[in-house]
């Protein structure tokens, strides 16, 4: 049995590795058009911002190795340039050599990964400007960065690489602006969390350009000039695209094999291609989104590896293992604080039409009385009826991973609400509280659903009427260092000696600075008779950042 793989690096040397436990006697052979098999993608921003010193440590297995090790056939430097399913065989060139030749097989593995996007900007292949996707991108962009003393930065891009693109470079010194075409950065997130994210971003001295869009480039002497659309330009030493990426299709459009509706290569779910021969791994694959039900890609490390060793299973024992997608889980340091997400965001939910609720929470990252202890906010969404987790989003500083994925195992198995609540988590003081801030996220969601709670957004303040009262629930010293405007101010502590103020008749929206005063107040208030008692999700800190890095602003601003 002859197996060729297509692509290594996560997919491909995964299958690869698998294949060969599962059949020693196989001949197995990985073409990879690039120089490494098999090395560390998410470190290379770390390695530019010498976070990572040694440039080894970024190789999990070298061709060499990776030979010796597994008896793999790794073809380096060398590029499949087309597949021919009808006799299957492969043409490659050798771009040492300049050899083209033709391979057999009798089972062929795809792991063609994705393409970084380059729009078709004048004067975008100027020199200086850079994308990052492999190793050889990385040299080039450190090389570039110590050979021309850069001091400026523009990176175009608000994802995950560009934000740890734009944290690595500040830490080496350079002036770092984020160019983001869209209302906010991290595109997977819901904006309330981004605003935190951008909020903390600013508070490091980085110049986050929102809504603005690049036209263009020109070389000088000194560097680039980067136009935008509002006429604004910008001086850059070193430039970095983290637009986006797509997924590399054009071995298999050209192979006539088909593609998805989210324009991935389709796979069913034992990862074979439309050729029962052919399988497919990795950033190029679309599959079902197991919370929405949509075809979707992913360009994540965690899947891709998981999916080798599943397109290894069926190979070689008979398609005996199912794929049952990924729901997206990621996370990403920026500067100092963590920001994760898993499932469907609630604005994917809306555009799927999948009803929902979403809930903010603000709890300590472990006991308030332990030294150290900061605030997490943690955001979910779930079905109003049988409370089914269908996403959760982690923005904080120590323990912000662990939380987030609690979270995502009880998304990937269709779990709800109920189980964040009895989640039974390990607890010191100086690792969390007795009532963990999963616990906290299952509690104040319960809450809603058994209509003990009812809560507003930060965007919703045009609700509020002339008729209506907002009360706000903190300190008076709170409340004069900040307060929403035509908000009275009643301390929580004072809300039942002075319900007199408090009209029974009215609407009343309540908030607080992270969401429990403001709960508290309309248990008070509902049980003392008050019908239309709403608390403001996330509460005051959440609304201010929202706020302040909205371009749309609600009716209410900051005093």
């Amino acid at each position: 049995m002859k197996y060729i793989i297509i692509g290594a690096v996560a997919g491909g040397a995964s299958t690869a590795a698998r294949l060969r436990r599962l059949d020693e006697h196989a001949e197995i052979v990985i073409f990879e058009k690039g120089e490494y098999i098999s090395y560390a993608n998410c470190g290379l921003p770390y390695y530019i911002g010498d976070v990572i010193k040694d440039r080894n440590k970024l190789f999990v297995q070298t061709a060499a190795s990776f030979n010796q090790r597994f008896n793999i056939d790794v073809r380096v430097m060398t590029e499949v340039t087309g597949i021919n399913p009808a006799e299957k065989t492969i043409t490659a060139k050798n771009h040492t050599t300049g050899q083209i030749y033709e391979e057999r097989y009798d089972k062929l593995v795809l792991s063609l990964g994705a393409e970084p996007l380059r729009p078709p900007l004048p004067g975008i292949s100027g020199n200086g400007i850079f994308t990052l996707r492999n190793v050889a991108d990385t040299d080039y962009i450190k090389s570039y960065i110590q050979h021309n003393k850069a001091k400026k930065a523009v990176i175009i891009g608000g994802g995950f690489i560009g934000l740890e693109m734009a944290e690595n470079l500040h830490g080496i010194g350079l002036e770092v602006s984020i160019i983001e075409m869209g209302n906010q950065i991290l595109a997977p997130v819901d904006f309330p969390i981004a605003a935190i994210v951008q909020q903390h971003i600013r508070s490091k001295g980085v110049n986050l350009l929102l809504n603005s869009a690049v036209t263009g480039f020109e070389q000088v002497d000194n560097g680039q000039k980067v136009f935008l659309k509002n006429g604004d330009v910008l001086d850059a030493d070193i430039v970095i695209l983290s637009i986006g990426v797509r997924p590399d299709t054009k071995l298999v459009a050209a192979a006539g094999l088909k593609i998805g509706d989210a324009k991935g290569i389709f796979v069913n779910e034992y990862l074979q291609t439309s050729d029962p021969d052919i399988y497919a791994v990795g950033d190029a694959i679309e599959f079902k989104n197991p919370v929405t039900g949509q075809s979707m890609v992913t360009y994540l490390a965690g899947p891709a590896n998981k999916q080798g060793r599943i397109c290894a299973n069926n190979i070689v024992l008979g398609n005996v293992q199912q794929y049952n997608g990924a729901i997206n889980t990621a996370i990403v340091r920026v500067f100092d604080l963590t920001v994760g997400t898993t499932g469907a965001a609630s604005k994917q939910l809306t555009a799927a039409g999948i009803e929902h609720i979403v809930s903010t929470t603000n709890s300590g990252s472990h006991a308030g009385y332990f030294p150290g202890s900061q605030q997490m906010t943690i955001q979910i969404a779930f079905s109003p009826k049988e409370g089914r987790l269908y996403s959760a989003q982690v923005v904080g500083f120590d323990g912000a991973d662990k939380r987030l994925d609690v979270l995502a195992s009880i998304v990937k198995r269709n779990g709800s609400i109920y189980e964040l609540a009895e989640f039974e988590h390990a607890y010191a003081p100086q690792y969390s509280s007795a009532k963990d801030p999963v616990n906290i996220a299952g509690f104040v969601a319960e809450n809603i659903l058994q209509d003990r709670l009812s809560v507003f957004y930060w965007n919703e303040f045009d609700k509020i009427g002339a008729d209506d009262l907002l009360i706000d629930v903190r300190s008076p010293e709170e409340y004069q260092a900040g307060k929403i405007d035509n908000a009275i101010n009643i301390p929580i502590d004072e809300i039942r000696s002075r319900l007199n103020e408090i009209p029974p008749e009215k609407t009343i929206y309540i908030y607080c600075e992270a969401g429990l005063r403001g709960y508290l107040a309309q248990r008070i208030l509902k049980q003392n008779g008050y019908q239309q008692v709403f608390n403001l999700s996330g509460g005051y800190k959440l609304w201010k950042d929202c706020i302040e890095e909205s371009t749309d602003k609600p009716v209410y601003a900051t005093a």
